[in-house]
Protein backbone atom coordinates (compact mmCIF):
# COMPACT_ATOMS: atom_id res chain seq x y z
CA UNK A 1 0.00 0.00 0.00
CA UNK A 2 2.72 2.37 1.33
CA UNK A 3 4.89 2.10 -2.54
CA UNK A 4 1.22 2.50 -4.35
CA UNK A 5 0.71 5.99 -2.54
CA UNK A 6 4.34 7.05 -3.35
CA UNK A 7 4.35 5.94 -7.04
CA UNK A 8 0.77 8.17 -6.86
CA UNK A 9 2.21 10.75 -5.38
CA UNK A 10 5.44 11.03 -7.67
CA UNK A 11 3.15 10.96 -9.96
CA UNK A 12 0.76 14.00 -9.28
CA UNK A 13 4.45 15.67 -8.51
CA UNK A 14 5.38 15.04 -12.11
CA UNK A 15 1.69 16.35 -13.78
CA UNK A 16 1.58 19.71 -11.76
CA UNK A 17 5.17 20.24 -12.17
CA UNK A 18 4.69 19.94 -15.99
CA UNK A 19 1.82 22.38 -16.01
CA UNK A 20 3.18 25.87 -17.14
CA UNK A 21 1.58 28.23 -14.43
CA UNK A 22 2.43 32.06 -14.58
CA UNK A 23 1.60 34.39 -11.53
CA UNK A 24 0.71 37.62 -12.49
CA UNK A 25 0.44 41.07 -10.98
CA UNK A 26 -2.04 41.91 -7.99
CA UNK A 27 -2.33 45.62 -9.38
CA UNK A 28 -4.64 47.63 -6.97
CA UNK A 29 -7.27 46.34 -4.28
CA UNK A 30 -10.57 45.89 -5.14
CA UNK A 31 -13.58 46.76 -2.61
CA UNK A 32 -13.95 43.40 -2.27
CA UNK A 33 -12.77 40.33 0.75
CA UNK A 34 -12.14 36.43 -0.21
CA UNK A 35 -12.01 34.61 2.34
CA UNK A 36 -12.68 30.96 0.40
CA UNK A 37 -9.67 29.74 -1.28
CA UNK A 38 -9.22 29.27 -5.19
CA UNK A 39 -11.44 26.04 -6.17
CA UNK A 40 -11.46 24.15 -8.69
CA UNK A 41 -14.23 21.16 -9.24
CA UNK A 42 -16.98 19.66 -11.65
CA UNK A 43 -20.45 21.96 -11.20
CA UNK A 44 -23.48 19.12 -12.38
CA UNK A 45 -24.98 22.86 -13.03
CA UNK A 46 -22.72 23.81 -15.78
CA UNK A 47 -21.99 20.26 -16.35
CA UNK A 48 -18.28 21.74 -16.65
CA UNK A 49 -15.08 22.14 -15.02
CA UNK A 50 -14.64 25.56 -13.20
CA UNK A 51 -12.47 27.33 -11.05
CA UNK A 52 -13.58 29.88 -8.86
CA UNK A 53 -12.78 32.74 -5.82
CA UNK A 54 -9.93 33.59 -8.05
CA UNK A 55 -8.04 36.29 -5.80
CA UNK A 56 -4.42 35.82 -7.57
CA UNK A 57 -4.32 36.28 -11.37
CA UNK A 58 -2.31 33.28 -13.38
CA UNK A 59 -2.14 31.86 -16.77
CA UNK A 60 -1.41 28.62 -18.13
CA UNK A 61 0.64 28.14 -21.08
CA UNK A 62 0.18 26.00 -23.74
CA UNK A 63 2.85 25.23 -26.35
CA UNK A 64 2.06 24.30 -30.09
CA UNK A 65 5.08 21.36 -31.42
CA UNK A 66 8.25 23.33 -32.14
CA UNK A 67 7.94 22.13 -35.76
CA UNK A 68 4.65 23.81 -36.36
CA UNK A 69 4.90 27.17 -34.37
CA UNK A 70 3.65 30.30 -36.24
CA UNK A 71 4.86 32.82 -34.06
CA UNK A 72 1.24 34.14 -33.12
CA UNK A 73 0.05 34.39 -29.76
CA UNK A 74 -3.50 34.09 -27.98
CA UNK A 75 -4.35 35.01 -24.31
CA UNK A 76 -7.81 33.02 -23.96
CA UNK A 77 -10.17 34.01 -21.04
CA UNK A 78 -13.11 31.64 -19.90
CA UNK A 79 -16.63 33.51 -18.81
CA UNK A 80 -18.90 32.39 -16.46
CA UNK A 81 -20.29 35.66 -15.18
CA UNK A 82 -17.01 36.72 -13.32
CA UNK A 83 -18.18 33.95 -10.13
CA UNK A 84 -16.45 31.11 -11.68
CA UNK A 85 -14.26 30.52 -14.74
CA UNK A 86 -15.48 27.79 -17.36
CA UNK A 87 -11.53 26.58 -17.80
CA UNK A 88 -12.19 23.83 -19.80
CA UNK A 89 -14.93 23.82 -22.91
CA UNK A 90 -14.09 28.25 -23.13
CA UNK A 91 -10.48 27.48 -22.04
CA UNK A 92 -7.84 24.31 -22.67
CA UNK A 93 -10.10 22.74 -25.08
CA UNK A 94 -9.44 25.91 -27.12
CA UNK A 95 -6.03 26.35 -26.16
CA UNK A 96 -5.23 22.63 -27.32
CA UNK A 97 -7.19 22.87 -30.93
CA UNK A 98 -5.11 26.69 -31.08
CA UNK A 99 -1.91 24.38 -30.57
CA UNK A 100 -3.32 22.34 -33.16
CA UNK A 101 -2.98 25.20 -35.49
CA UNK A 102 0.67 26.31 -34.47
CA UNK A 103 -0.86 29.11 -31.92
CA UNK A 104 1.00 29.25 -28.62
CA UNK A 105 -2.21 30.25 -25.56
CA UNK A 106 -2.37 31.84 -22.38
CA UNK A 107 -5.15 30.41 -20.52
CA UNK A 108 -5.88 33.36 -18.01
CA UNK A 109 -7.26 33.26 -14.63
CA UNK A 110 -8.35 36.91 -13.82
CA UNK A 111 -10.03 37.81 -10.26
CA UNK A 112 -13.16 36.88 -9.61
CA UNK A 113 -15.83 37.66 -7.32
CA UNK A 114 -15.95 36.34 -4.11
CA UNK A 115 -18.23 33.12 -3.09
CA UNK A 116 -18.59 30.30 -0.92
CA UNK A 117 -17.95 26.97 -1.79
CA UNK A 118 -19.99 26.66 -4.96
CA UNK A 119 -19.64 30.22 -7.41
CA UNK A 120 -21.98 28.58 -9.89
CA UNK A 121 -24.72 27.70 -7.02
CA UNK A 122 -24.70 31.31 -6.05
CA UNK A 123 -24.69 33.04 -9.62
CA UNK A 124 -27.52 30.47 -10.17
CA UNK A 125 -29.75 31.54 -7.51
CA UNK A 126 -28.83 35.13 -7.96
CA UNK A 127 -30.15 34.56 -11.65
CA UNK A 128 -33.78 33.47 -10.36
CA UNK A 129 -34.08 36.11 -7.35
CA UNK A 130 -31.96 39.38 -7.81
CA UNK A 131 -30.52 39.13 -11.46
CA UNK A 132 -29.12 42.65 -10.79
CA UNK A 133 -27.33 42.34 -7.21
CA UNK A 134 -25.08 39.82 -10.50
CA UNK A 135 -23.84 43.00 -12.25
CA UNK A 136 -23.71 45.08 -9.11
CA UNK A 137 -20.87 42.29 -7.40
CA UNK A 138 -19.44 42.17 -10.76
CA UNK A 139 -18.62 45.98 -11.55
CA UNK A 140 -16.79 45.67 -8.19
CA UNK A 141 -14.53 42.99 -9.51
CA UNK A 142 -14.17 44.02 -13.70
CA UNK A 143 -11.75 46.94 -13.50
CA UNK A 144 -9.09 44.50 -11.97
CA UNK A 145 -10.17 42.04 -14.03
CA UNK A 146 -9.30 43.74 -17.15
CA UNK A 147 -6.36 44.85 -15.92
CA UNK A 148 -5.25 41.13 -15.26
CA UNK A 149 -6.00 41.23 -19.13
CA UNK A 150 -3.58 43.93 -19.72
CA UNK A 151 -0.95 42.24 -17.65
CA UNK A 152 -1.08 39.04 -19.49
CA UNK A 153 -0.49 40.78 -22.48
CA UNK A 154 2.61 43.22 -21.48
CA UNK A 155 3.84 40.03 -20.24
CA UNK A 156 3.66 37.82 -22.86
CA UNK A 157 5.14 40.74 -25.14
CA UNK A 158 8.00 40.91 -23.00
CA UNK A 159 8.79 37.42 -22.69
CA UNK A 160 7.98 36.88 -26.69
CA UNK A 161 11.40 35.44 -27.09
CA UNK A 162 11.13 33.22 -24.15
CA UNK A 163 7.63 31.96 -25.97
CA UNK A 164 8.69 31.79 -28.96
CA UNK A 165 6.41 34.10 -30.13
CA UNK A 166 6.14 36.91 -32.22
CA UNK A 167 5.62 39.86 -30.10
CA UNK A 168 3.57 41.85 -32.82
CA UNK A 169 1.00 38.39 -33.06
CA UNK A 170 -0.67 38.67 -29.90
CA UNK A 171 -4.52 38.00 -29.21
CA UNK A 172 -6.72 38.23 -26.45
CA UNK A 173 -9.74 35.89 -27.28
CA UNK A 174 -12.37 35.98 -24.41
CA UNK A 175 -15.96 34.23 -23.95
CA UNK A 176 -18.82 35.85 -21.85
CA UNK A 177 -17.60 37.44 -18.90
CA UNK A 178 -14.16 36.78 -20.27
CA UNK A 179 -15.37 38.95 -23.62
CA UNK A 180 -15.94 41.62 -21.30
CA UNK A 181 -12.48 41.60 -20.17
CA UNK A 182 -11.27 41.33 -24.07
CA UNK A 183 -13.68 44.51 -24.70
CA UNK A 184 -11.78 46.01 -21.90
CA UNK A 185 -8.67 45.43 -22.80
CA UNK A 186 -9.24 46.77 -26.05
CA UNK A 187 -10.54 50.06 -24.42
CA UNK A 188 -7.61 50.45 -21.56
CA UNK A 189 -4.46 48.98 -22.91
CA UNK A 190 -0.91 50.86 -22.95
CA UNK A 191 1.68 50.74 -25.91
CA UNK A 192 3.00 47.39 -24.09
CA UNK A 193 -0.58 46.06 -23.31
CA UNK A 194 -1.94 46.73 -26.59
CA UNK A 195 -3.23 43.32 -28.18
CA UNK A 196 -2.56 43.00 -31.64
CA UNK A 197 -6.54 41.60 -32.22
CA UNK A 198 -9.54 40.97 -30.22
CA UNK A 199 -12.02 38.13 -30.37
CA UNK A 200 -15.32 38.71 -27.84
CA UNK A 201 -17.22 35.83 -27.81
CA UNK A 202 -21.02 36.27 -26.84
CA UNK A 203 -19.52 39.05 -24.39
CA UNK A 204 -21.97 39.83 -21.87
CA UNK A 205 -22.31 43.67 -22.91
CA UNK A 206 -24.55 44.56 -19.91
CA UNK A 207 -21.27 44.77 -17.66
CA UNK A 208 -19.20 46.71 -20.56
CA UNK A 209 -21.13 49.06 -22.53
CA UNK A 210 -19.87 50.13 -26.35
CA UNK A 211 -17.59 53.10 -26.41
CA UNK A 212 -15.76 54.63 -28.91
CA UNK A 213 -12.45 53.00 -30.23
CA UNK A 214 -9.35 54.38 -29.97
CA UNK A 215 -7.22 55.74 -32.93
CA UNK A 216 -5.24 52.75 -32.92
CA UNK A 217 -7.20 49.79 -31.87
CA UNK A 218 -6.30 46.77 -33.39
CA UNK A 219 -8.51 44.46 -35.64
CA UNK A 220 -11.46 42.34 -33.93
CA UNK A 221 -13.55 38.79 -34.76
CA UNK A 222 -16.95 38.55 -33.00
CA UNK A 223 -18.94 35.46 -32.41
CA UNK A 224 -22.29 35.57 -30.90
CA UNK A 225 -25.97 33.26 -31.54
CA UNK A 226 -29.14 35.75 -32.02
CA UNK A 227 -31.04 33.14 -29.78
CA UNK A 228 -28.73 33.85 -26.66
CA UNK A 229 -30.48 33.83 -23.67
CA UNK A 230 -28.83 36.64 -22.19
CA UNK A 231 -30.01 38.89 -24.54
CA UNK A 232 -25.88 39.40 -25.76
CA UNK A 233 -26.24 39.31 -29.51
CA UNK A 234 -27.32 43.31 -29.74
CA UNK A 235 -24.55 44.39 -27.61
CA UNK A 236 -22.21 42.43 -30.45
CA UNK A 237 -23.87 43.82 -33.42
CA UNK A 238 -23.55 47.48 -31.66
CA UNK A 239 -19.32 46.37 -30.79
CA UNK A 240 -18.75 45.42 -34.29
CA UNK A 241 -20.43 48.38 -35.67
CA UNK A 242 -18.45 51.09 -33.85
CA UNK A 243 -15.57 49.62 -35.22
CA UNK A 244 -16.82 49.10 -38.72
CA UNK A 245 -17.82 53.02 -38.23
CA UNK A 246 -14.32 54.29 -36.91
CA UNK A 247 -12.89 52.23 -40.32
CA UNK A 248 -11.03 49.43 -38.26
CA UNK A 249 -10.78 46.10 -39.49
CA UNK A 250 -13.52 43.85 -37.88
CA UNK A 251 -15.94 40.82 -38.88
CA UNK A 252 -18.33 39.17 -37.29
CA UNK A 253 -20.58 35.95 -36.89
CA UNK A 254 -23.51 35.99 -35.93
CA UNK A 255 -24.95 32.05 -35.41
CA UNK A 256 -28.97 32.20 -35.57
CA UNK A 257 -28.73 29.29 -33.12
CA UNK A 258 -26.20 28.05 -30.37
CA UNK A 259 -27.66 29.52 -27.53
CA UNK A 260 -24.74 30.64 -24.69
CA UNK A 261 -21.88 29.47 -23.53
CA UNK A 262 -21.57 27.27 -26.17
CA UNK A 263 -17.95 27.17 -26.28
CA UNK A 264 -16.26 24.14 -27.71
CA UNK A 265 -19.55 22.39 -26.90
CA UNK A 266 -20.74 19.84 -29.71
CA UNK A 267 -24.45 20.87 -29.94
CA UNK A 268 -25.00 19.92 -33.70
CA UNK A 269 -25.11 23.24 -35.11
CA UNK A 270 -23.21 25.37 -37.34
CA UNK A 271 -22.09 27.40 -34.01
CA UNK A 272 -19.75 24.07 -33.56
CA UNK A 273 -17.22 25.10 -35.90
CA UNK A 274 -17.11 28.81 -34.75
CA UNK A 275 -12.91 28.63 -34.01
CA UNK A 276 -12.75 27.57 -37.75
CA UNK A 277 -14.21 30.96 -38.74
CA UNK A 278 -11.87 32.75 -36.33
CA UNK A 279 -8.89 30.77 -37.93
CA UNK A 280 -10.18 31.75 -41.27
CA UNK A 281 -10.60 35.38 -40.75
CA UNK A 282 -6.81 35.70 -38.71
CA UNK A 283 -5.51 33.99 -42.05
CA UNK A 284 -7.23 36.26 -43.65
CA UNK A 285 -5.97 39.56 -42.00
CA UNK A 286 -2.36 38.23 -42.21
CA UNK A 287 -2.55 37.60 -38.27
CA UNK A 288 -0.72 33.67 -38.73
CA UNK A 289 1.38 32.45 -41.34
CA UNK A 290 0.79 29.45 -42.65
CA UNK A 291 4.74 29.29 -43.82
Amino acid sequence: MKSLLWVGMCFLSVTISAQEIIKLPKDGNPPVEWTSPETEYYSEIWQAQVTTNVSEPTMQVFRPKEETNTGTAVIVAPGGGLYALSTTTEGSQVAQWLNEKGITAFVLKYRLVPTGEDGVAEIEELSANDPDKIGVEAGKVLPYSIQDGLNAVAHVRKNAELYGIKPDKIGFMGFSAGGAVTVGVGYNYTEESRPDFLVPIYYWSYVMPVQEPKADSPPMFLICASDDPLGLAPGSIALYSSWLEAGKPVGMHMYSKGGHGFGMRKQGLPSDTWIERFYEWSLAQNLISTN
